[in-house]
């Protein structure tokens, strides 16, 4: 059946932006144009020909898009909506919060001429002028109007929640923006962090987050500071549901965001939180996105969060770590992983996942369970490892594909496979370079010209240069516990003392921590090494150089080794900071890896900027 646009849809729209209740609808039907997918929303223009409205879909009609039932120049009935402004601009925004496909691609654009005119879809080439005199619209179901008493009936005796949902229309999720106010939600709790504290410059306070989910499963993660937190804390529990309102939005943090959403809500001990009594929450299927084991090198001290996918093959005992921020103590236990990469890693569990969970898999260890954990923190301790947040949620065994895939190749032949850790030297050489030495690289001047770098937080560059000069006077190294690396002191009666570990020792370790000067084509700096990056520049260890400084002779073998370690290519990444001395800032540029120039590998990247330099003239 032929189909048309609603006459003066827009106007009807922008007259009545934000309605109570879909009953107080006309019949809206609009074309839509120049539909596109911009991060995980899809936008359009709605058009009645003579008017146009920018406009957003929402998450639950996607699969309407992907299935082609929405489609570019195709007619939708706008069942429900609401209009927000967008900012430093007059014109404003339409979020469709309900809508419903009419008809498939027309042959064209409808245009103020057409306005009258109905246009069939592609496929029916001929149009009938005839039909032009009248506008064929879709008949609107009935709408019930229900009585106060029977919602409060409905809502099984919970006065509060369907007094709110009388007072306040309930909102979804995709259709909040930080420049809406006086809405509310109805969610449920699908994600409970722990109770954190904190201290900075401001004071100290406490902090927790929740994950919502709304009927459309569109998520969010909210955020409670002090009053707010404490106030809600024992409030939200998993899987009830919830009216929320009063609340703020902002853009999400990427750095620390778990959720897809591009805002993340801020509760204050202002906003409102009433349960909804005996209904079920919104529970969304937890999806995981694996990163198997020897590709996590690239994710190394990048803010996004990891999952992944193993067999337990051990499980320590529950630790007590002493935070540096408040003094306090937190449980830790480590567990060593592997999958069908015929790799390992130790993920670090901390709290409550290091007391119950941690145990759990220590009865089960025998057993080699699989575990699949998401939103992990991938650090450089020792390599590669992984490190569990508030967030992260640890399911054993679970029935997944990957893991019945990963527990077959476990059983038939993973368990008599030789495993190797992964760490540093086992990173591939391209992952290696993409992460660290290959990314971002600048000159030494670009460094040492800018003298407000570091000034917040470390900066992190690359660059490729010349070892000049290393000063052969200078404390090369210090005398370190074999056991934590930290400094001791000779002790009276024999051997050295450890304050750290609080015991002596016959024996120690020399650690380098040491200065020298980097050249490249722009200029010198002088970078600080302490003892892994040390040992690569020298290429002995601490204590061999030590051994060659004791001997004596005409051409000494101590210099001769510092010598010989210069003017070799690096590739080196720096960490740029700032550091106080007599009253005065100054720039401090510490190692933080070095490697040899891989000439092959340092082609390629030549190559790719130049063609990079070539594009853009």
């Amino acid at each position: 059946m032929a189909k048309s646009v609603s006459p003066n849809a827009i106007s009807t729209l922008l007259s009545n932006p934000s309605p109570d209740s879909s009953s107080d609808l006309p019949d809206i039907v609009v074309q839509v144009l120049d539909l596109k997918q911009s991060g995980n929303r899809y936008m359009f223009s709605a058009n009645d020909g003579n008017m146009k409205l920018r406009a957003i879909l929402p998450s639950n009609q996607y699969s309407e898009v992907l299935s082609g039932k929405i489609q570019n120049l195709g007619l939708i009935r706008i069942l429900d909506y609401t209009l927000n402004d967008i900012p430093n601009k007059s014109e404003k925004y339409l979020i469709v919060t309900k809508c419903e496909p009419v008809s498939p691609s027309l042959e064209t654009e409808i245009k103020s001429e057409q306005s009258g005119i109905v246009l069939k879809p592609k496929e029916d080439v001929v149009v009938k002028s005839e039909s032009a005199a009248g506008i064929l619209l879709k008949p609107k179901q009935d709408v019930v109007s229900k009585s106060a008493a029977q919602i409060v009936h409905e809502q099984h005796g919970n006065s509060a929640p369907a007094r709110l949902a009388m007072t306040r229309r309930v909102r979804p999720l995709v259709s909040l923006n930080p420049y809406m106010g006086g809405w509310t939600i109805k969610v449920s709790v699908t994600s409970k962090g722990t109770m954190r504290t904190y201290k900075n410059a401001r004071g100290e306070g406490c902090v927790f987050n929740v994950e919502l989910t709304d009927e459309d499963g569109t998520q969010i993660q909210a955020t409670m500071f002090n009053e707010a937190a404490r106030k809600f804390y024992d409030r939200f529990v998993m899987g009830k549901v919830y009216y929320i309102s009063k609340g703020t939005l902002k853009v999400a943090n990427k750095q620390f965001k778990t959720v897809q959403n591009d805002y993340e809500m801020t509760l204050n001990e202002n906003s409102e939180v009433e349960e909804v009594v005996n209904e079920v929450g919104f529970v969304p299927e937890t999806k995981f996105n694996f990163v198997p084991i020897d590709q996590l090198g690239p994710h190394v001290n990048k803010p996004e969060l990891v999952d992944v996918v193993g067999v337990v093959k051990n499980v320590s005992s529950t630790m007590s770590i002493r935070r540096k921020s408040n003094n306090e103590s937190v449980p830790k236990r480590d567990i060593t992983i592997a999958d069908e990469t015929k790799k390992t890693v130790v993920v670090s569990l901390w709290g409550d996942l290091a007391t119950n969970i941690g145990q759990e898999l220590l009865d089960a260890a025998d057993q080699s369970p699989v575990v699949a954990i998401k939103s992990l923190k991938v650090g450089d301790f020792q390599g590669v490892s992984l490190s569990a947040i508030s967030k992260s949620l640890v399911l054993i065994n679970p029935d997944t594909p990957e893991a019945q895939k990963l527990r077959s190749w476990y059983d038939s032949e993973g368990k008599d496979a030789s495993m190797a850790a992964l760490s540093s030297g086992s990173i591939p050489a391209s992952n290696a370079g993409s992460r660290s030495v290959y990314s971002d690289r600048v000159s030494l001047a670009d460094i040492t010209s800018n003298h407000s770098l570091g000034s917040e937080k470390p900066a992190f560059f690359s660059i490729r240069g010349y070892i000049s000069f290393i000063r052969p006077d200078q404390a090369m190294w210090y005398r370190a516990c074999k056991t934590c690396n930290k400094k001791v002191t000779e002790s009276i009666d024999a051997g050295y003392w450890c304050e750290s570990c609080q015991k002596n020792d016959e024996q120690c370790n020399l650690r380098y921590i040491m200065v020298a000067r980097v050249s490249d084509a722009s200029g010198e700096a002088y970078i600080s090494a302490f003892n892994e990056e040390a040992e690569k520049i020298i290429g002995c260890s601490a204590d061999e150089l030590d051994s060659l400084k004791s001997q004596e002779g005409e051409d000494n073998p101590y210099q001769m080794k510092l010598k010989q370690s210069t003017w070799i290519p690096h590739l080196i990444r720096v960490s740029v900071s700032q550091n106080e001395y007599n009253n005065e800032k100054r720039q401090r540029i510490t190692a933080r890896a070095v490697v040899p120039v891989d000439f092959a590998a340092e082609s390629k990247f030549l190559l790719e900027d130049i063609s990079k330099m070539s594009a853009s003239q």
